[in-house]
């Protein structure tokens, strides 16, 4: 899509057309129910919008971290997201990093509050960034162990994520983010509110 575009509708006064616009063109594969969650960086003045923004969408988010006047907010809808947490390798993998699920079922609410204060630990540099959160995305996990293992390194292909695995399997799966990004950016374009963009999907 043409980079005016891009450009006019991330400037745009409307304060929610503004964020709807961001979260269409950050977070499509997800609100098109290709991913189980996404997550990005909103002005933290404009957070307060997000409620209005995504009524009626069946998407729910938190706030994982607030640092320099922007917020990182994690969305997912609880049943999808729930599910693919109760996935035993994902189970397995989090309890790696002390989310504690690996022989219980994955609590939604346990788990971000978990990864929210890794995040947060990080921002007050008592440790390394908590790479896991690639699995909260619904990355391939030998791309997460692989990333993590390399320090981010010697990866075979980068697309949406730093690929160690399949990068065929990968290609076709960035492919698919893009079709959904331009779907979703044109049914914004044309007039469709957010809520309609996603619900198809929900």
């Amino acid at each position: 899509m043409p980079v005016e575009v891009v450009a006019y509708m991330l400037t745009v006064e409307d304060v929610k057309r503004r964020l709807q616009f961001q979260l269409i063109l950050q977070c499509a594969p997800f609100l098109k129910g290709i991913k189980v969650a996404c997550i990005t960086n909103v002005d933290k003045d404009v957070c307060q919008e997000l409620r209005m923004v995504l009524a009626g969408t069946g998407i729910e988010y938190r706030i994982l971290a607030v640092r320099k006047g922007r917020c990182l907010v994690f969305f997912f809808r609880r049943a999808a997201f729930e599910a693919y947490l109760n996935r035993k390798d994902i189970r397995d993998f989090l309890s790696l990093y002390g989310y504690g699920c690996a022989d219980k079922e994955a609590d939604v609410d346990d788990i971000l509050q978990r990864l929210s204060a890794r995040i947060c630990c990080y921002s007050k540099e008592d440790i390394a960034f908590p790479h896991e959160i690639g699995a909260f995305l619904d990355y391939p996990l030998e791309d997460v162990k692989g990333f993590i293992d390399n320090g981010g390194r010697n990866c075979l292909i980068t697309g949406y994520w730093k690929v160690y695995g399949d990068p065929e399997k990968a290609q076709m799966i960035f492919l698919a983010y893009d079709k959904a990004k331009t779907s979703a950016v044109n049914e914004f374009l044309a007039g469709k509110h957010i809520r309609d963009i996603a619900c198809a999907a929900a």
